[in-house]
Protein backbone atom coordinates (compact mmCIF):
# COMPACT_ATOMS: atom_id res chain seq x y z
CA UNK A 1 0.00 0.00 0.00
CA UNK A 2 2.93 2.39 0.46
CA UNK A 3 3.37 3.41 -3.24
CA UNK A 4 -0.39 3.88 -3.81
CA UNK A 5 -0.40 7.71 -3.42
CA UNK A 6 2.48 7.98 -5.93
CA UNK A 7 0.58 5.83 -8.45
CA UNK A 8 -2.53 7.98 -8.02
CA UNK A 9 -0.49 11.16 -8.41
CA UNK A 10 1.11 9.95 -11.66
CA UNK A 11 -1.94 8.37 -13.30
CA UNK A 12 -4.85 10.62 -12.39
CA UNK A 13 -5.22 14.17 -13.74
CA UNK A 14 -5.08 17.15 -11.46
CA UNK A 15 -8.29 18.12 -9.74
CA UNK A 16 -9.92 21.12 -11.45
CA UNK A 17 -12.02 23.56 -9.47
CA UNK A 18 -14.12 26.39 -10.83
CA UNK A 19 -13.33 29.73 -9.30
CA UNK A 20 -15.20 33.02 -9.61
CA UNK A 21 -13.53 35.77 -11.63
CA UNK A 22 -14.09 39.52 -11.72
CA UNK A 23 -13.93 41.07 -15.17
CA UNK A 24 -12.99 44.79 -15.07
CA UNK A 25 -12.49 47.25 -17.92
CA UNK A 26 -9.27 48.60 -16.44
CA UNK A 27 -7.48 45.25 -16.26
CA UNK A 28 -4.84 46.35 -18.76
CA UNK A 29 -3.99 49.53 -16.86
CA UNK A 30 -3.93 47.68 -13.53
CA UNK A 31 -1.52 45.13 -14.95
CA UNK A 32 0.69 47.85 -16.37
CA UNK A 33 0.82 49.72 -13.08
CA UNK A 34 1.44 46.61 -11.00
CA UNK A 35 3.88 45.06 -13.43
CA UNK A 36 1.99 41.75 -13.41
CA UNK A 37 1.58 39.81 -16.64
CA UNK A 38 -1.97 38.89 -17.59
CA UNK A 39 -2.14 35.30 -18.77
CA UNK A 40 -4.68 32.57 -19.42
CA UNK A 41 -4.30 29.12 -17.89
CA UNK A 42 -4.90 26.89 -14.95
CA UNK A 43 -3.66 27.76 -11.49
CA UNK A 44 -2.11 24.71 -9.83
CA UNK A 45 -1.82 24.63 -6.06
CA UNK A 46 1.63 23.47 -5.06
CA UNK A 47 2.86 22.18 -1.71
CA UNK A 48 6.25 22.85 -0.27
CA UNK A 49 8.75 20.20 0.76
CA UNK A 50 7.54 20.28 4.36
CA UNK A 51 3.94 19.67 3.33
CA UNK A 52 4.85 16.68 1.19
CA UNK A 53 7.07 15.27 3.91
CA UNK A 54 4.30 15.43 6.49
CA UNK A 55 1.79 13.80 4.14
CA UNK A 56 4.21 10.99 3.30
CA UNK A 57 4.94 10.35 6.96
CA UNK A 58 1.23 10.31 7.81
CA UNK A 59 0.55 7.82 5.02
CA UNK A 60 3.38 5.54 6.17
CA UNK A 61 2.01 5.60 9.73
CA UNK A 62 -1.53 4.82 8.54
CA UNK A 63 -0.33 1.87 6.44
CA UNK A 64 1.69 0.61 9.40
CA UNK A 65 -1.38 0.83 11.65
CA UNK A 66 -3.56 -0.93 9.03
CA UNK A 67 -1.05 -3.80 8.86
CA UNK A 68 -1.92 -4.55 12.51
CA UNK A 69 1.57 -4.92 14.00
CA UNK A 70 1.71 -7.29 16.95
CA UNK A 71 4.14 -8.25 19.65
CA UNK A 72 3.91 -12.01 20.14
CA UNK A 73 5.49 -13.18 23.39
CA UNK A 74 6.90 -16.58 24.21
CA UNK A 75 4.34 -19.25 25.11
CA UNK A 76 3.69 -19.34 28.81
CA UNK A 77 4.77 -22.29 30.90
CA UNK A 78 2.87 -23.89 33.70
CA UNK A 79 3.97 -26.41 36.25
CA UNK A 80 2.88 -29.95 35.49
CA UNK A 81 2.20 -32.35 38.34
CA UNK A 82 4.30 -35.40 37.47
CA UNK A 83 5.02 -37.32 40.67
CA UNK A 84 3.93 -38.10 44.19
CA UNK A 85 6.59 -37.18 46.72
CA UNK A 86 6.10 -38.52 50.25
CA UNK A 87 8.27 -37.27 53.11
CA UNK A 88 8.57 -39.86 55.90
CA UNK A 89 10.13 -38.06 58.86
CA UNK A 90 11.41 -39.41 62.16
CA UNK A 91 10.13 -37.51 65.22
CA UNK A 92 11.35 -39.90 67.91
CA UNK A 93 12.98 -38.52 71.06
CA UNK A 94 16.47 -38.67 69.55
CA UNK A 95 15.46 -35.82 67.22
CA UNK A 96 15.14 -33.57 70.30
CA UNK A 97 18.91 -33.42 70.79
CA UNK A 98 20.11 -29.80 70.58
CA UNK A 99 23.36 -30.49 68.77
CA UNK A 100 22.61 -28.47 65.64
CA UNK A 101 23.22 -24.75 65.04
CA UNK A 102 20.72 -22.78 62.94
CA UNK A 103 21.25 -19.05 62.31
CA UNK A 104 23.81 -18.96 65.12
CA UNK A 105 21.54 -20.61 67.70
CA UNK A 106 21.60 -24.13 69.10
CA UNK A 107 18.40 -25.93 68.17
CA UNK A 108 17.13 -29.48 68.17
CA UNK A 109 17.71 -31.75 65.20
CA UNK A 110 14.02 -31.68 64.39
CA UNK A 111 13.75 -27.88 64.48
CA UNK A 112 16.71 -27.51 62.15
CA UNK A 113 15.50 -30.27 59.87
CA UNK A 114 11.95 -28.92 59.83
CA UNK A 115 12.99 -25.38 58.89
CA UNK A 116 15.13 -26.52 55.98
CA UNK A 117 12.57 -29.15 54.94
CA UNK A 118 9.93 -26.41 54.65
CA UNK A 119 12.07 -24.59 52.08
CA UNK A 120 12.46 -27.81 50.13
CA UNK A 121 8.70 -28.46 50.14
CA UNK A 122 7.94 -24.95 48.84
CA UNK A 123 10.10 -25.61 45.78
CA UNK A 124 8.36 -28.88 44.84
CA UNK A 125 5.73 -27.18 42.68
CA UNK A 126 5.37 -30.06 40.23
CA UNK A 127 4.81 -32.67 42.94
CA UNK A 128 1.99 -33.92 45.05
CA UNK A 129 3.54 -33.74 48.50
CA UNK A 130 2.55 -35.86 51.47
CA UNK A 131 3.84 -36.12 55.02
CA UNK A 132 4.16 -39.22 57.19
CA UNK A 133 5.57 -38.92 60.71
CA UNK A 134 6.87 -41.87 62.66
CA UNK A 135 8.49 -42.96 65.89
CA UNK A 136 7.08 -46.00 67.72
CA UNK A 137 4.31 -45.99 65.10
CA UNK A 138 3.74 -44.16 61.84
CA UNK A 139 0.79 -41.95 61.03
CA UNK A 140 -0.34 -39.73 58.19
CA UNK A 141 0.12 -36.04 58.95
CA UNK A 142 -0.87 -34.90 55.45
CA UNK A 143 -2.26 -36.86 52.48
CA UNK A 144 -0.77 -36.28 49.04
CA UNK A 145 -1.73 -32.80 47.90
CA UNK A 146 -0.57 -29.97 45.66
CA UNK A 147 -1.40 -27.49 48.43
CA UNK A 148 2.18 -26.93 49.59
CA UNK A 149 1.11 -24.23 52.03
CA UNK A 150 -0.89 -26.85 53.90
CA UNK A 151 2.22 -29.06 54.17
CA UNK A 152 4.15 -26.06 55.47
CA UNK A 153 1.52 -25.37 58.12
CA UNK A 154 1.31 -29.00 59.20
CA UNK A 155 5.08 -29.14 59.62
CA UNK A 156 4.78 -26.21 62.02
CA UNK A 157 2.30 -28.20 64.09
CA UNK A 158 4.64 -31.16 64.43
CA UNK A 159 6.67 -31.74 67.59
CA UNK A 160 9.06 -34.44 68.70
CA UNK A 161 7.43 -37.29 70.63
CA UNK A 162 3.99 -37.01 69.02
CA UNK A 163 4.33 -40.56 67.65
CA UNK A 164 6.12 -42.19 70.58
CA UNK A 165 9.72 -42.69 71.67
CA UNK A 166 11.16 -45.52 69.57
CA UNK A 167 12.23 -45.56 65.89
CA UNK A 168 10.26 -48.00 63.74
CA UNK A 169 11.80 -47.52 60.31
CA UNK A 170 10.31 -50.68 58.81
CA UNK A 171 6.79 -49.75 59.86
CA UNK A 172 7.28 -46.22 58.51
CA UNK A 173 8.35 -47.51 55.07
CA UNK A 174 5.44 -49.94 54.96
CA UNK A 175 2.97 -47.23 55.96
CA UNK A 176 4.38 -44.82 53.35
CA UNK A 177 4.24 -47.55 50.70
CA UNK A 178 0.56 -48.02 51.45
CA UNK A 179 -0.08 -44.28 51.00
CA UNK A 180 1.74 -44.16 47.66
CA UNK A 181 0.24 -47.45 46.43
CA UNK A 182 -3.26 -45.93 46.57
CA UNK A 183 -2.16 -42.96 44.46
CA UNK A 184 -2.59 -42.89 40.66
CA UNK A 185 0.64 -41.07 39.77
CA UNK A 186 3.17 -43.17 37.89
CA UNK A 187 6.24 -41.57 39.47
CA UNK A 188 6.33 -42.22 43.20
CA UNK A 189 9.15 -41.04 45.44
CA UNK A 190 9.69 -41.44 49.17
CA UNK A 191 12.17 -39.46 51.26
CA UNK A 192 12.94 -41.29 54.51
CA UNK A 193 14.52 -39.05 57.11
CA UNK A 194 15.85 -40.47 60.39
CA UNK A 195 18.70 -40.17 62.90
CA UNK A 196 18.41 -43.54 64.62
CA UNK A 197 18.39 -47.30 64.38
CA UNK A 198 15.33 -49.36 63.62
CA UNK A 199 13.82 -50.55 66.90
CA UNK A 200 10.59 -51.89 65.51
CA UNK A 201 9.72 -55.53 66.04
CA UNK A 202 6.98 -56.05 63.48
CA UNK A 203 8.40 -55.17 60.03
CA UNK A 204 11.98 -55.47 58.85
CA UNK A 205 13.15 -52.31 56.95
CA UNK A 206 14.67 -54.36 54.12
CA UNK A 207 11.47 -56.35 53.63
CA UNK A 208 9.47 -53.11 53.61
CA UNK A 209 11.81 -51.56 51.04
CA UNK A 210 11.52 -54.66 48.83
CA UNK A 211 7.75 -54.26 48.92
CA UNK A 212 8.14 -50.59 47.95
CA UNK A 213 10.35 -51.61 45.04
CA UNK A 214 7.68 -54.02 43.80
CA UNK A 215 5.27 -51.07 43.71
CA UNK A 216 7.78 -48.98 41.68
CA UNK A 217 8.49 -46.63 44.58
CA UNK A 218 11.87 -44.92 44.65
CA UNK A 219 13.24 -44.32 48.16
CA UNK A 220 15.86 -41.73 49.07
CA UNK A 221 17.20 -42.09 52.60
CA UNK A 222 18.61 -39.22 54.62
CA UNK A 223 20.61 -39.90 57.76
CA UNK A 224 20.72 -37.06 60.30
CA UNK A 225 23.90 -36.94 62.36
CA UNK A 226 26.97 -39.13 62.44
CA UNK A 227 27.19 -42.88 62.75
CA UNK A 228 28.89 -43.76 66.05
CA UNK A 229 29.82 -46.92 67.85
CA UNK A 230 27.69 -47.46 70.95
CA UNK A 231 25.10 -45.18 72.51
CA UNK A 232 21.36 -45.07 72.19
CA UNK A 233 21.14 -42.59 69.33
CA UNK A 234 23.49 -44.11 66.78
CA UNK A 235 22.74 -43.74 63.06
CA UNK A 236 22.36 -47.03 61.21
CA UNK A 237 23.89 -45.99 57.88
CA UNK A 238 24.19 -49.58 56.68
CA UNK A 239 20.43 -50.12 56.81
CA UNK A 240 19.67 -46.74 55.22
CA UNK A 241 22.08 -47.43 52.38
CA UNK A 242 20.53 -50.86 51.90
CA UNK A 243 17.01 -49.40 51.73
CA UNK A 244 18.08 -46.90 49.07
CA UNK A 245 19.98 -49.54 47.11
CA UNK A 246 17.02 -51.96 47.00
CA UNK A 247 14.76 -49.33 45.40
CA UNK A 248 17.55 -47.88 43.21
CA UNK A 249 17.47 -44.69 45.24
CA UNK A 250 20.31 -42.89 46.96
CA UNK A 251 21.55 -42.39 50.52
CA UNK A 252 22.49 -38.98 51.91
CA UNK A 253 24.01 -37.93 55.20
CA UNK A 254 23.83 -34.53 56.87
CA UNK A 255 25.58 -33.54 60.07
CA UNK A 256 24.84 -29.83 59.98
CA UNK A 257 22.62 -27.17 58.39
CA UNK A 258 24.87 -26.59 55.37
CA UNK A 259 25.08 -30.26 54.48
CA UNK A 260 21.31 -30.66 54.83
CA UNK A 261 20.66 -27.75 52.46
CA UNK A 262 23.07 -29.30 49.98
CA UNK A 263 21.19 -32.62 50.20
CA UNK A 264 17.93 -30.89 49.29
CA UNK A 265 19.65 -29.05 46.41
CA UNK A 266 20.87 -32.41 45.06
CA UNK A 267 17.34 -33.83 45.37
CA UNK A 268 16.01 -30.86 43.40
CA UNK A 269 18.40 -31.75 40.58
CA UNK A 270 17.70 -35.49 40.71
CA UNK A 271 13.92 -34.98 40.76
CA UNK A 272 13.54 -31.65 38.92
CA UNK A 273 10.39 -29.58 38.65
CA UNK A 274 8.76 -30.14 35.26
CA UNK A 275 6.89 -27.60 33.15
CA UNK A 276 4.67 -27.90 30.12
CA UNK A 277 4.34 -25.28 27.42
CA UNK A 278 0.96 -23.64 27.06
CA UNK A 279 -0.64 -23.30 23.62
CA UNK A 280 -1.61 -19.71 24.36
CA UNK A 281 0.89 -17.07 23.28
CA UNK A 282 0.45 -13.55 24.67
CA UNK A 283 -0.24 -11.06 21.83
CA UNK A 284 -0.15 -7.30 22.24
CA UNK A 285 -1.56 -5.15 19.40
CA UNK A 286 0.72 -2.26 18.45
CA UNK A 287 -1.38 -0.47 15.80
CA UNK A 288 -2.28 2.27 18.25
CA UNK A 289 1.28 3.67 18.18
CA UNK A 290 1.61 4.40 14.42
CA UNK A 291 -2.03 5.53 14.37
CA UNK A 292 -1.42 8.00 17.19
CA UNK A 293 1.72 9.22 15.41
CA UNK A 294 -0.25 9.79 12.17
CA UNK A 295 -2.89 11.78 14.02
CA UNK A 296 -0.21 13.78 15.80
CA UNK A 297 1.63 14.57 12.56
CA UNK A 298 -1.63 15.62 10.92
CA UNK A 299 -2.48 17.98 13.76
CA UNK A 300 0.99 19.50 13.72
CA UNK A 301 0.80 19.95 9.94
CA UNK A 302 -2.57 21.74 10.09
CA UNK A 303 -1.45 23.86 13.02
CA UNK A 304 1.64 25.04 11.16
CA UNK A 305 -0.40 25.69 7.98
CA UNK A 306 -2.91 27.72 9.97
CA UNK A 307 -0.21 29.81 11.62
CA UNK A 308 1.49 30.39 8.26
CA UNK A 309 -1.80 31.56 6.69
CA UNK A 310 -2.42 33.99 9.56
CA UNK A 311 1.13 35.31 9.25
CA UNK A 312 0.79 35.86 5.47
CA UNK A 313 -2.51 37.73 5.88
CA UNK A 314 -1.22 40.04 8.57
CA UNK A 315 2.29 40.75 7.29
CA UNK A 316 2.06 40.46 3.50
Amino acid sequence: MLPLPLVVYLLLPSLKKRRSALIVPFLGRAAAVSGEVVRKGVWVARRGFFGWLMLVLCWICLVAAASSPQFVGEPGKKVRTVRSFLVVADISFSMAQTDWVLDGKRVSRWEATKNILKDFVRRRKSDQMGLVLFATHAYLQSPLTTDLDAIDWLLDQTEVGMAGQMTSIGEAIAFGTGVLKRDTMKQKVMLLLTDGIDEGKSINPMDASASARDDSILIYTLGIGKAQGGGGYDLDEKTLKGIASVTKGRYFNAMNEGQLKEVYNVLDKIEPIQYEEEDYKPVRLLYVYPLALAVGLGLVFHLINGLATIFRRNYR
